[in-house]
């Protein structure tokens, strides 16, 4: 593309994320242009495009596909949506991002029937089709020759990317990982039935230190030039803590209830092609705020990174109406006590890196850090992390 006039954006939904990433989209300057937002309801796409600076609303998907001035078009819609839409924006010639995780297994087998049960599928059959389709985006964008981008913003957190410019200078060999995102539960309503999200908190809050772990060895082989270095096989467990008989005893129980069909706490334990390991964990049972932690050791140093909390700041507040309804940090319910008021999570987590990242390997025409590879590689990793689980032995992963 030229390299004199912004990158068109085409955001696709409304939530959480999409605000994320219109801000983020934003602070890039001259480099991207919001040209247009589009959703199922036309009227929600037109008050998004005002409240986050979007230039205009798309009467529907389709309509941002055909718009000239969208390069780009960054899909913040349910894990049902990401493999189709992602082989209609390739078809209409857009480079494409998605959301994790790339791809789910939502039913797509059982058709339209509402009352099917969707969790009781076996598990190999749902790693079966939700690689197949991770594989299908990956093909469908390499065929258009546009890009597949993969929304994981854990490899372009600072402190990450920092531990890895700090791997390569020591050149140290990484022997394990340990790393989790642990939540009081979730934005979204749908979390909790694997209908809408396709597994539970290893999915969606494991993907991202899983990612992590992949794409750390991953350059760890780049920086020496040797073989790919990937996962070969996983053991893991999964539970809903909420369900603990002694919590309906508990007359202030502060954990979120109510999960219907998926785990609210998992873990998986990675084994690498040479013989080092990854232990990853995703949790809706944590209190006091979001934790996204990722622990490295490595044969002549370690790391710690906390993307969440982190201590740039701290403040004490005696009570929560000191600082009334000031955002503190995500999932954090009172202001009072000590607290961490991150200054700016959108730089801290990796979000902003990240579109940053996205929009600069378009423009110039280079791979974006984070790509559809990742994100295919993720998706296998998780999904036969439940297969063990179900099992209850270990599970090797197809080359």
């Amino acid at each position: 593309m030229q390299q004199d006039r912004p990158l068109g954006i085409g955001l696709v939904g409304a939530g959480f994320i999409a605000a994320t990433r219109a801000r983020c989209y934003r602070a890039l300057g001259g480099r991207a242009a919001l040209r247009a937002v589009a959703t199922r309801n036309p009227a929600r796409a037109s008050d998004f495009a005002q409240a986050h600076g979007v230039a205009g609303a798309a009467e529907s998907f389709d309509a941002l596909l055909a718009r000239d001035d969208i390069d780009l078009v960054d899909l913040c819609v349910p894990n049902d949506l990401h493999r189709p839409m992602t082989e209609a924006a390739a078809r209409a010639g857009k480079h494409v991002v998605c959301t994790k995780p790339l791809t789910a297994y939502v039913g797509q087998d059982l058709g339209d029937d509402p009352e099917a049960e969707v969790a009781a599928t076996p598990r190999r059959r749902m790693l079966e089709l939700a690689v197949a389709d991770a594989e299908a985006m990956v093909a469908a964008c390499d065929a258009a020759g546009v890009q597949l981008m993969y929304g994981e913003n854990w490899v372009y957190a600072p402190g990450v990317v920092r531990a890895a410019g700090l791997l390569g200078q020591a050149d140290g060999t990484i022997l394990d990982m340990r790393g989790g995102e642990s939540h009081k539960g979730s934005h979204s309503p749908y979390s909790k039935l694997w209908r809408h999200t396709g597994g539970g908190a290893l999915l969606r809050l494991g993907a991202h230190p899983i990612g992590a772990m992949l794409w750390l060895k991953r350059e760890e082989a780049r920086r020496r030039g040797a073989a790919p270095i990937v996962a070969t096989a996983v053991t893991a467990d999964v539970a809903d803590l909420s369900r603990i008989a002694a919590l309906d005893a508990e007359t202030a129980a502060y954990v979120t209830r109510g999960w219907v069909d998926v785990e609210n706490w998992g873990f998986v334990s990675i084994a690498f092609s040479d013989g080092s390991r990854g232990l990853a964990w995703g949790a809706d049972t944590t209190l006091g705020g979001m934790e996204s932690r990722l622990d490295i050791q490595a044969s002549n140093a370690r790391y710690r990174c906390n993307l969440s909390p982190n201590d740039l700041l701290q403040a004490y507040a005696p009570d929560a109406s000191v600082f009334g309804d000031a955002y503190i940090m995500e999932k954090v319910d009172s202001g009072a006590g000590w607290t961490t008021p991150i200054p700016d999570e959108d730089w801290t987590s990796g979000h902003l890196a990240m579109c940053a990242d996205f929009v600069d390997a378009v423009r110039s025409g280079r791979p974006a850090r984070s790509d559809g590879r990742l994100g295919a590689d993720v998706v296998r990793v998780v999904y036969a992390a439940y297969v063990a689980a179900a099992e209850g032995r270990r599970v090797a992963l197809d080359a």
